[in-house]
């Protein structure tokens, strides 16, 4: 039986994409180096900013300051956070479907509380969720299932029945670890269909409101 359904949130829940890319070329261009294309920088960006980087900087990553580097990507993003950002297409829907059920929601991100929090009050169709748990909300981030479980208890929810949807392979892992149900968003910024397959998500679904039929 499932109580609750725990997002993800970039890449899951909210197009984040432009917004982080414009991250990564503004820190780009301040060092001379070459823009990035979407279609190279949109699989990173569920691996955090040091994934990024290494898009960008390539094999002269190695020799720079990665701390300034990172530093300056966060900087630009959190001045420029919800520019671009926006729900994907269907996830409304999913999440007014999962009300109507009675289904509690939650968000489960890596991302850290000081963009994770700023972020959603620009994003009106995620004001209602409350429990929201970041990747510096605990001592553990994903992989690991700390977090997961966390949020389970703050909806008072067995996590058993509980499912977990994200676009990353450390999101099946996390899932598992925590024996929740767990479900690949290939609408999200996976590597490939193929790769995001070989994780071995309970299930993969090409768009968010697929989910209201296996609930």
């Amino acid at each position: 039986m499932t109580e609750a359904v725990i997002f993800d949130l970039d890449g899951t829940l909210l197009n984040t994409c432009d917004d982080l890319g414009a991250a990564l070329n503004h820190t780009l261009s301040l060092h001379g180096f070459a823009q990035v294309a979407k279609e190279r920088y949109s699989p990173a960006i569920s691996n955090g900013v040091k994934a990024l980087l290494e898009v960008g900087f390539g094999t002269e990553l190695e020799k720079l300051d990665q701390a300034l580097l990172r530093q300056q990507v966060l900087d630009h993003y959190a001045q420029n956070i919800a520019v671009h950002s926006h729900c994907f297409d269907g996830v409304n829907a999913l999440l007014e479907g999962l009300e109507s059920k009675g289904i509690s929601v939650a968000i489960m991100t890596n991302k850290p509380t000081f963009l994770t929090l700023p972020l959603l009050t620009k994003i009106p169709e995620l004001a209602h969720i409350q429990v929201i748990v970041c990747g510096d909300t605990l001592d553990e981030a994903k992989p690991s299932p700390k977090p997961l479980l966390h949020a389970a208890a703050q909806l008072k929810v067995d996590a058993r029945n509980c499912v977990y949807v994200g676009d990353a392979e450390r999101d099946i892992q996390a899932a598992c670890a925590a024996e929740m149900r767990s479900v690949t968003a290939l609408w999200g910024y996976i590597p490939s269909k193929s790769i995001a397959l070989s994780w071995g998500a309970d299930l993969n679904l090409t768009n968010p409101e697929a989910l209201l039929k296996h609930i």
